[in-house]
């Protein structure tokens, strides 16, 4: 299986799950694997190993990307009107 099968594959299985997205990868699939490993404490060491990463700086990537998101203006504002003030 090629990359664009899995992209077909994914988009397949997301139709039928009525899951409605315009850019559905198999990256999304791994990206989610590894920021969940994250918020549960995994260690990058781990992480790493885990996604296959050659090189133990990716997974800091993704810590990173997944920190910043709090501070994102639409993350913000959803917290914001959630709260209801």
């Amino acid at each position: 299986m090629d990359r664009h099968a899995a992209t077909r594959r994914l988009k397949h299985l997301a139709a039928t799950a009525g899951i409605r997205m315009s850019r559905m990868h198999p990256h999304m699939l791994r990206h989610t694997l590894v920021t969940t490993m994250l918020d549960a404490g995994v260690n990058l060491r781990d992480v790493q190993i885990a996604a296959r990463h050659a090189d133990p700086k990716t997974p800091v990537r993704y810590d990173r990307a997944r920190k910043n998101l709090d501070r994102h203006p639409n993350y913000i504002l959803a917290a914001y009107m959630a709260s209801g003030t």
